[in-house]
């Protein structure tokens, strides 16, 4: 359920909440260095001596707050030495509802983890002043390329039906391993479900759930330049469907095999790009296509 901020938009960011579970404290100060052990006390009651951390009716909590199950807390999410991520966005259209924008490799859509300033929304809040503003699909921090955000609360549903019904078209473009014994274009379907190994997919026996049409757009030496159009969205669908045909994306960190966290090195992005979105707009009723300016 989501609840209605009683802290503002602070640099971009807006607060945080979090439902306390069932469990038994002291105070909140006790409850809150359990449920994060890495913040240290001198944080929090830093934050408290400030009024950053309210409850959902706006009142001021403190150390000795009472901390009770169903109690919802707002509180300002803070990190230190987040490194600059030296690629930029850049707008490809605006208008009173829509906002799309082209994404850099390696910047995430949205805040977590070891990620907040350095994130798509966040940056175009400080830049934009858009409080409202909210990405209305999916795109890996992996993946470059188009993406649409909503303006306004009130028309946000009539474009995210557009991806639930599936009467939007998304083209990606990918470098990978050419595939000589296969004949192009194809339809690529199956079952995905997530394995046991953190954030990788898997492809099982079963129903498919998924489906990609895969085409050839130029070889390059021992690689070939693919299109895909993916009529689902589960999550690394495209990965997982090109690795699973034997050409795996190249620089890919998680397919054939998730390798360790590269944290900072930029060397080798993913190729792999959201090259163009196209639909019926809800509002206005015209065909709208957007494309992205980067090339693999």
């Amino acid at each position: 359920m989501q609840v209605k901020s009683p802290l503002p938009i602070r640099d971009g960011v807006a607060a945080s909440y979090l439902w306390l579970p069932e469990g038994q404290w002291q105070n909140m100060l006790e409850f809150l260095l359990e449920q994060f052990p890495d913040v240290q006390e001198t944080t929090w009651r830093l934050r408290m001596k400030k009024n950053e951390l309210l409850d959902a009716h706006g009142n001021i909590l403190h150390a000795d707050s009472p901390a009770k199950r169903g109690m919802c807390i707002f509180y300002y999410r803070e990190l230190e030495g987040e490194t600059p991520i030296p690629f930029d966005e850049h707008i490809i259209h605006q208008d009173q509802h829509l906002l799309v924008v082209d994404k850099p490799h390696f910047l995430p859509v949205t805040p977590g983890g070891r990620f907040l300033h350095e994130t798509l929304l966040v940056r175009l809040k400080k830049k934009l002043g858009l409080e409202h503003l909210t990405p209305i699909h999916r795109l890996d921090r992996e993946t470059a390329g188009v993406i649409l955000f909503s303006c306004e609360p009130a028309t946000r549903g009539r474009y995210q039906a557009l991806f639930q019904q599936r009467t939007i078209n998304k083209t990606y473009h990918a470098l990978a391993p050419h595939l000589p014994n296969l004949h192009f274009p194809l339809n690529h379907r199956s079952r995905m479900i997530e394995s046991a190994q953190f954030f990788v997919m898997q492809e099982v026996a079963g129903i498919a759930n998924s489906e990609t049409e895969i085409d050839i757009i130029e070889r390059r030496g021992k690689l070939s330049l693919y299109e895909l159009r993916p009529s689902t969205g589960k999550k690394h669908q495209l990965r997982v469907h090109l690795n699973s045909l034997g050409a795996a994306i190249l620089n890919d960190t998680f397919y054939p095999v998730a390798l360790p966290c590269k944290g900072d090195d930029f060397s080798a992005p993913l190729k792999l790009l959201a090259k163009s979105i196209s639909f019926t707009d809800p509002i206005s009723s015209e065909i709208r296509l957007f494309e992205s300016g980067l090339t693999l």
